[in-house]
């Protein structure tokens, strides 16, 4: 587990200091600058002048896009009047004009100033070339770690990658996770509460959301055994039947608990404002999308519903 941590610490240890993200460049250094510098980012250069007008609103805009991007993008600048030969070898006619090269190729590029939302769709356009700088993979070593029962290391992968890319809902929402498997849940209903709106209806969130509303209801959950034995006794004690599903989660039985209130839906679908149905939805996106108890149980809910 440490070594998959100290590789998401290697990777963002990688992201270049923000005084590196910027920096003009000449003749001298432009192979340097630009073409070996793309080799492992990618690099979008701007040509501009001094007496240049549109480079002046230009140029900071683009600046500020790309330290935005923490790393996934570097800018060079290239005074064409100090740097003359560049510009006639890339064809330069008019300025600004703003090439991106990637892996040592010319691959995108405009003419001209853009308004800002154009600026930012061909900033993110060029730094989606290189990938997300491992953090897709850092994701993946989390999960793992958390499956695994590794909470508090997956917890740190978690923090590190919301370090390079603070809306990344799927390690906010598993940073949540994360606590309530440290058994951490005021800690997980304050993450919870300080979701930054951009996620608020992100699936991770919801997701995780779910997973706190279900572990709250499993706490008050009665002793399975005399619950069982209350359906048993009297299988259309449909308040019994909720319970026991809510005692089957806390006992981790999570398909039992889904068979459960299936068949309370299938008795009265109406029972309690449709209280099995609400409860199966909360189940459902508490789990993975793909989970085998989720496709078994809408498929199941599904054929119930167009009866």
């Amino acid at each position: 587990m440490r070594d998959q941590m100290l590789t998401l610490n290697d990777t963002t240890a990688k992201a270049p200091a923000a005084k590196d993200l910027i920096k003009d460049s000449s003749e001298a250094t432009f192979m340097k600058d630009v073409i070996e510098a793309s080799r492992d980012v990618p690099v979008i250069v701007d040509f501009w002048a001094p007496w240049c007008g549109p480079c002046k609103q230009l140029g900071p805009a683009l600046e500020a896009a790309v330290t935005a991007e923490k790393g996934r993008v570097r800018m060079v600048k290239v005074n064409v009047d100090e740097n003359q030969m560049i510009a006639s070898q890339l064809r330069i006619q008019s300025i600004p004009t703003v090439f991106a090269f990637w892996q040592g190729q010319p691959v995108d590029g405009f003419q001209g100033a853009l308004p800002g939302s154009e600026i930012k769709k061909f900033i993110d356009r060029v730094a989606a070339l290189g990938g997300d700088g491992g953090l897709g993979e850092a994701l993946e070593a989390a999960e793992q770690m958390l499956e695994e029962g590794a909470a508090a290391d997956a917890a740190e992968t978690f923090a590190a990658i919301l370090e390079e890319e603070p809306e990344n809902a799927a390690a906010y929402g598993g940073l949540i996770r994360a606590h309530l498997a440290l058994g951490d849940q005021d800690k997980a209903l304050a993450l919870l509460d300080a979701v930054p709106p951009s996620m608020t209806a992100a699936k991770e969130i919801e997701a995780v959301r779910a997973q706190i509303e279900l572990a709250k209801q499993a706490a008050k959950a009665g002793p399975l055994a005399e619950l069982e034995a209350a359906v048993a006794a009297d299988p259309m004690n449909h308040q019994a039947r909720f319970d026991l599903a809510a005692a089957l989660l806390a006992a981790k039985k999570t398909e039992e608990a889904v068979d459960q209130l299936l068949e309370l839906f299938r008795r009265d679908r109406e029972w309690n404002d449709g209280a099995a149905k609400t409860q199966l939805f909360t189940i459902f996106d508490a789990l993975p999308a793909k989970d085998p108890i989720v496709l078994k149980g809408r498929r199941k809910l599904s054929s119930m519903i167009f009866v």
